[in-house]
């Protein structure tokens, strides 16, 4: 019961720090570790972000190339997304949601704060739903209602992907159809 408690007071209070308290000064990659441990939940030693990890959502193309061996306040944005993101999501899908969120979103600012304000609204939903399942003779019961609503969302997440890969790769296609359009009159005018 008590971890249930813990659980739910730090759903309900731990949260990325907001874009404003990033630090706006270039950190090297140790301090990016330790700043990391941080700003996502996380429950035993094993899921923390490594130097080789970050490296690898670099080649990735998940995050930008630093600046030398100094990461900015974006790439803390980026790696507290990704950090989250990577536990529901393949690289892949990870890409085009970042694409998406933060680079065409205006600012990569405007995209961490949406993604701040959705993440907090999803952490106290979930706390609050935990209020409803604290019998400790019901934890069979509990963890399937957690289950299943981490099914319904994963179903519905995936749906908005395929929804998004969709659209993204009509809109890449439009411009090569209007092309190959204008070639042909061309062609056709000669």
């Amino acid at each position: 019961m008590e971890d249930q408690t813990h659980l739910q007071a730090r759903l309900r209070e731990q949260r990325p720090v907001d874009w404003d308290q990033l630090p706006d000064f270039s950190l090297y990659m140790d301090q990016v570790l330790s700043y990391m441990d941080r700003q996502v939940l996380r429950f035993d030693g094993d899921d923390g972000l490594t130097a080789a990890m970050v490296n690898n959502y670099t080649k990735a193309g998940l995050l930008p190339r630093a600046d030398g061996k100094k990461y900015s306040r974006e790439h803390l944005a980026y790696l507290t997304v990704i950090c989250v993101l990577k536990q529901v999501f393949s690289a892949k899908d990870m890409n085009l949601l970042l694409d998406q969120e933060l680079k065409d979103s205006g600012s990569v600012e405007a995209g961490y704060r949406t993604f701040c304000r959705s993440l907090d609204s999803s952490m106290s939903l979930t706390a609050g739903q935990m209020d409803q399942h604290q019998d400790p003779e019901k934890l069979a019961d509990s963890a399937i209602h957690f289950a299943l609503l981490s099914y319904a969302a994963g179903a519905a997440s995936r749906r908005y992907v395929t929804l998004l890969r969709h659209r993204r790769g009509e809109m890449e296609e439009k411009p090569v159809r209007e092309k190959r359009s204008r070639q042909k009159k061309e062609e056709d005018a000669e």
